[in-house]
């Protein structure tokens, strides 16, 4: 055992010595050791922060860390072997937190340090961890009477298997679709690189000729770009179905989500809650969910008149120039890439020329050294695939932290972009690294385009926004100073305030000098011209309105089911999404779209009741945006959202640091005239 190296987790993990047949062995012999020295805290005469906290702290980082490491390759990296590993070993993991959580001694021993006098010699983030804690040891159920913290502790364990076998299923459903062309007759308007990406897929494969998937490269540029009607409805079919009846019986997550829902309910109902959506906003900013829905009603009807010039634009183009008079869902991308390409005179292809990933890279790193004077150094470590770079994080001199990043999508891996953790900054209080300092690690995740025939990959601006934006999450990760490990880093932030420094960081994109630092075109090595860019500013909120209502879509559907009391109502959750397209959407699909069988953000993705977290901390990145536009200095503004909002994580609360950083409550004027709404 001694040679397992997931108990011997160093600086850098050795992701390529790790093993399958490592994880249940490692797993097992640490919860049973974390047992005994749970037991031994509970045990001692006197209750202090150091011999009670920060040993609780020591015991869960290193299971934490174990299990966030399989869990990570489980997302990036899924084999049968691991998959079967990581489910067998869900429900144990799931156990035992769920034991401290209801641990009622534990629970007495954090409530004697809050009344004791050592609480006021507490560094104010002990005292917020602390306050954390409490809060958690209640909503654990810790209160709760024996029979009642079972029944919770079973509901928990189930949920996350659930959570688990909705986000395989979905990968399943994904990477089992395949289309197959010898030639490229039907492939007409795809543009070079996506012909080349489609070419290696289907050689990877030992295949001749062309293989479309439903990755999100291969969807994206069918159904932009692909002239072949018939294509896009088939690629939109398979996409929208994924995971539902109409696929393979054993992928269909409907029964997951009726369950899902069924579980959310009964868990609030335990903690003495009306439904989910107030169990879920404890830990959040907005206090209620009629304060939600108020907001998501309100920028529904603020965008809606937005959204429908853009549709009634989009479809007069596409019956004049296109000769498509009955525009449908698999249209819109397509038609609404040409529209842009006629009024702006510019394609995405076009842009995506100049901006090789490497260039993009420096210049990300170029930026948030200007903001905040940080450098990132590349480093060779063991990683869990070729594609994958590691960078140190430095200061003066000093590694403050380090990021993985894996930027590319492929089968076995889940879709999407993230950012996660491997560990978080702490100061060791006793034990032989009494003093000493943790620096942080982050994985940063996304599903880019990826390289062919040994060319560097090169990123759409989309793409480039998303990597802005996973890199203000590893941001807030990375540039935290507290030293505790449960409120540094985007540890203990409000979940609907943890998309600010992401958010933000994306405004930067809409920079020229940002964006011609980090080009070059791929034939003469140029750098983006400034008319180019002035084409992509002026296209900047070209059908925002129609993603402004369809996130509200998203987030009213998520809002009203999480916000559902009535059991008998949980299964009507389909008619909800109708209800709610009806009000505020534009665009209404085909009778056969399953999106909610693969909304793996409120289903398996920790968003349930939450997804409103994206516009509302929309509102503070936009207000926050706008203090460096008033600047005239942005160096000093950088330190101050370093000082006010990235150092202090979740040590108070992000209400508090946003009016440290910006004198003031937010206002949603920034984000209104950021979208070219008006404020009327």
């Amino acid at each position: 055992m001694s040679d397992n190296i997931l108990l011997n987790l160093g600086h850098e993990p050795h992701f390529d010595k790790i093993r399958t047949d490592d994880i249940a062995p490692a797993m097992r012999s640490a919860m049973d050791e974390a047992r005994r020295q749970i037991a031994q805290i509970k045990a001692q005469n006197t209750t202090t922060w150091e011999n009670t906290v920060e040993r609780l702290t020591d015991i869960t980082e290193k299971i934490g860390r174990i299990w966030g490491v399989v869990a990570h390759l489980n997302s990036v990296a899924d084999t049968p072997e691991l998959r079967a590993a990581y489910n067998e070993l869900m429900p144990e993991v799931t156990v035992f937190f769920t034991e401290i959580g209801q641990d009622i001694e534990l629970y007495e021993r954090f409530k004697a340090i809050k009344a004791s006098p050592e609480f006021a010699r507490l560094s104010a983030a002990q005292q917020t961890k602390l306050a954390h804690d409490l809060r958690d040891f209640v909503l654990s159920g810790a209160e709760l009477p024996p029979e009642q913290q079972a029944e919770l502790a079973a509901l928990q364990t189930e949920s996350a298997q659930l959570s688990a076998q909705f986000s395989q299923n979905v990968l399943d459903a994904t990477d089992a679709f395949a289309l197959y062309f010898d030639d490229e007759s039907s492939l007409h308007g795809l543009p070079e690189d996506a012909l080349a990406m489609f070419q290696a897929a289907a050689q990877a494969e030992g295949k001749s000729g062309y293989k479309i998937g439903l990755q999100m490269p291969h969807y994206l540029a069918v159904m932009q770009y692909a002239d072949n009607r018939e294509l896009r409805q088939q690629v939109y079919r398979a996409y929208v179905t994924r995971a539902s009846e109409l696929g393979k019986p054993e992928w269909d997550n409907t029964p997951i989500i009726d369950r899902t829902l069924e579980i959310a309910l009964a868990q609030a109902k335990l903690l003495g809650y009306h439904n989910y959506a107030e169990l879920s906003l404890v830990t959040k900013m907005a206090d209620s969910p009629a304060q939600v829905l108020d907001f998501l009603h309100d920028l529904a009807r603020r965008a809606k008149p937005f959204a429908e010039k853009d549709l009634a634009q989009v479809r007069a183009f596409a019956a004049e120039k296109l000769g498509l008079p009955d525009i449908q869902s698999w249209d819109l991308a397509y038609a609404g890439e040409k529209l842009r390409e006629a009024q702006y005179a510019f394609s995405e292809t076009e842009v995506k020329k100049y901006f090789p990933v490497g260039k993009v890279l420096s210049g990300l790193f170029a930026q948030i050294d200007q903001l905040y004077g940080v450098r990132f150094t590349e480093k060779k470590v063991p990683v869990w695939h070729e594609d994958v770079r590691y960078f140190e994080l430095e200061k003066d001199g000093e590694t403050i932290g380090a990021v993985y990043m894996d930027l590319y999508a492929r089968e076995g891996k889940r879709s999407g972009a993230w950012m996660n953790d491997y560990r978080g900054r702490r100061r060791f209080l006793s034990g032989d690294k009494a003093g000493q300092v943790q620096t942080p690690t982050a994985y940063l995740v996304c599903n880019f385009t990826p390289p062919v025939a040994g060319k560097e990959a090169r990123l759409t601006h989309d793409e480039i926004i998303t990597l802005f934006h996973e890199m203000g999450h590893g941001l807030h990760h990375l540039l935290t100073r507290v030293d505790e490990l449960g409120v540094s880093g985007i540890n203990g932030v409000e979940w609907d305030a943890v998309e600010l420094p992401s958010q933000f960081m994306e405004n930067f994109v809409w920079e020229f000098d940002v964006l011609r630092g980090m080009s070059a075109h791929e034939d003469t090595g140029e750098a983006l011209p400034e008319s180019l860019f002035a084409k992509m500013l002026a296209a900047k909120n070209f059908q925002r309105g129609m993603f402004l209502v369809r996130q509200m879509e998203f987030a009213l559907f998520d809002m009203s089911i999480y916000s559902e009391s009535d059991e008998s109502s949980l299964h009507r959750w389909a008619e909800t999404l109708q209800r709610v397209r009806k009000e505020v959407a534009v665009v209404q699909p085909p009778e056969y779209n399953r999106f909610a069988n693969s909304f793996g953000h409120i289903f398996a993705g920790g968003y349930s009741a939450g997804y409103y977290s994206y516009a509302w901390a929309e509102v503070l990145s936009a207000d926050a945006y706008a203090a460096f536009e008033e600047s005239g200095d942005v160096k000093a503004t950088g330190v101050k959202f370093w000082n006010e909002i990235l150092a202090v994580g979740g040590s108070r609360s992000a209400a508090e640091s946003f009016k440290a950083f910006r004198g003031r409550a937010p206002s949603i004027d920034a984000l209104l005239r950021h979208s070219g709404f008006t404020v009327a």
